[in-house]
C-alpha cells in the first residue's frame, strides 16, 4: 500500500509544533517529478535514513532505533510512492506519529534527531507569497489545484467537499430521475435539461444554485479559511456569474478562467492561472518592498541580522521578510537576541547549528507578527532578511 501523504496546512503544522514524546526525527530531501530522476530519489532517501539513524544513536544512545525508523524504511521500500514525488519531501516521525509531506518546492537536505520536530522548512512553504488555489467547477466534477510561480498540481479536496451535484443534493434533487448526464458532460454546457418544458429548466437552475452554495461553503470551511490563499474559479462561462453571486468566500478572485479544467493540459492550466494571479502577486511584492524602504527611512526598519534579532526577541518586529532558499547557520539567544553565526568551516544547518532565519521567523510569528518568504530577486539588501518594526 502506498504511503498516504498529509496535506500541509496551518493545522497540520500546529500538530507538529506541539509537544511530542522525544526523540523527534525530521528528514528533508529535494525530489524530482519525473523518471528516472525520481528513482534516484528513493536511493538517496535510503541513505538519509541511515544518516538519521546515526544522528539518533548519537543524540539518544539509550533509545532503540528500530521501531522509530521502521516507517521511514517502509517508505523507502514503497516503489509506488517514489513515482508520485514532487519537488521536495518532508518526513517527520516519532513515538506517537508519522507524517509525510510532498512539497511543490525543493528543500535543503537535512536530517535531525531532537526533542522537537524541525518544522521551519514547512513553515517557510506556508509563508511563501506566490501560492494560490484553483477551483475547477462543473456539475459532475469538482477539482482543486494548488500552485505557485513554478509548480501546479491537483490536490485532493477535503472529505467535506462534494464532488458532484448528485452527491451534494442526493434525494433533494428537484427532479430525482435526472442523471448527471442530463446536466451536460465534461467540458460542455447542459443540453437536454434546457430543452422541452420550462419546468425542467427552472429545476436545473434551482439545483445548480443549491449545489454551488454547498461547494462554496465546503471549500471555504475546509480549504480557504485554513490556507488563506487566493482562489481562482475555473468553470464554463455560464457558471461564473452564478457562483460569484452566491459565494461568501472572501478569497475568491474576481477574475477567473472561463473554461472547464478538464479541457486543458495541466501545464496550460497552470500558465493561465498564473497570468490571473500574477498582477496581484506583483502588486503585493511592490507594496512590501516599498513599505520596507519607507520604514527604513524613518528608522523603523532594518536588514542587519544582529539588529533585527534584538528587535525580534523584544517583540518589536511587525513584518519580517525572509529570502527564499537562504539559510544562515548559527545560534540565537532567545532572551537577549544575541546571534552566533557559524564559521565558514562549518556553514551548514545540522544537529549543531540551527537556521537563524527560521528561528527569527518562528519568534516573530509567536509574537503575532507577519512572516513572508520572498524570492531572492525581490529581497531588499543582501543579508537574507528585512524587518519592519512596530515602534
Amino acid at each position: 500500500m502506498t504511503q498516504k501523504t498529509t496535506l500541509l496546512t496551518i493545522e497540520s503544522l500546529a500538530e507538529l509544533a506541539s509537544a511530542h514524546q522525544p526523540p523527534c526525527l525530521s528528514l528533508y530531501q529535494p525530489t524530482h517529478r519525473h523518471h528516472p530522476d525520481n528513482q534516484q530519489d528513493r536511493i538517496r532517501f535510503g541513505n538519509l535514513v541511515k544518516e538519521l539513524k546515526m544522528s539518533l544513536q548519537q543524540q539518544y544512545p539509550g533509545v532503540e532505533p528500530r521501531l522509530l525508523l521502521e516507517p521511514f524504511e517502509a517508505l523507502a521500500d514503497d516503489h509506488a510512492f517514489w513515482n508520485l514525488t514532487l519537488d521536495g519531501l518532508a518526513v517527520l516521525g516519532g513515538p506517537d506519529l508519522f507524517r509525510v509531506f510532498r512539497l511543490q518546492r525543493p528543500v535543503v537536505e537535512l536530517t535531525v534527531a531532537a526533542d522537537s520536530f524541525h518544522t521551519n522548512p514547512l513553515r517557510r512553504f506556508l509563508q511563501s507569497v506566490d501560492r494560490y488555489q484553483v477551483l475547477g467547477l462543473s456539475l459532475d466534477n469538482i477539482q482543486l489545484f494548488e500552485g505557485n510561480r513554478d509548480a501546479f498540481d491537483e490536490i485532493d479536496p477535503a472529505p467535506g467537499v462534494p464532488q458532484t451535484i448528485t452527491e451534494a443534493l442526493g434525494d433533494e434533487l428537484t427532479d430525482s430521475h435526472l442523471t448527471v448526464a442530463s446536466y451536460g458532460g465534461v467540458g460542455q454546457a447542459s443540453t437536454s435539461a434546457h430543452h422541452g418544458h420550462g419546468g425542467k429548466k427552472d429545476d436545473l437552475k434551482i439545483d445548480t444554485e443549491r449545489f454551488f452554495r454547498a461547494v462554496d461553503r465546503a471549500v471555504l470551511e475546509h480549504h480557504s479559511r485554513t490556507s488563506c490563499l487566493p482562489l481562482i474559479l475555473a468553470a464554463l462561462p455560464e457558471y461564473h456569474h452564478l457562483f460569484h453571486q452566491i459565494s461568501h468566500n472572501p478569497f475568491l478572485m474576481t477574475e477567473g478562467l472561463t473554461i472547464n479544467p478538464d479541457a486543458l493540459p495541466i501545464d496550460e492550466l497552470r500558465e493561465r492561472a498564473w497570468q490571473v494571479i500574477k498582477p496581484q502577486y506583483q502588486a503585493r511584492m511592490a507594496a512590501l518592498t516599498d513599505g520596507f524602504a519607507v520604514a527604513k527611512s524613518k528608522g523603523l526598519g532594518s536588514e542587519d541580522l544582529a539588529e533585527v534579532a534584538r528587535a525580534v526577541v523584544t517583540g518589536r518586529v511587525a513584518t519580517l521578510l525572509i529570502e527564499a532558499d537562504r539559510q544562515i547557520a548559527g545560534r540565537l539567544d532567545r532572551l537577549t537576541g544575541r546571534v552566533e553565526v557559524a564559521n565558514l568551516s562549518h556553514p551548514q544547518v545540522d544537529d549543531l547549528f540551527d537556521d537563524l532565519l527560521d528561528d527569527l521567523g518562528e519568534l516573530v510569528q509567536k509574537s503575532t507578527g507577519q512572516v513572508l518568504i520572498i524570492p531572492t530577486e525581490q529581497m531588499p539588501g543582501l543579508s537574507g532578511l528585512a524587518a519592519i518594526y512596530r515602534y
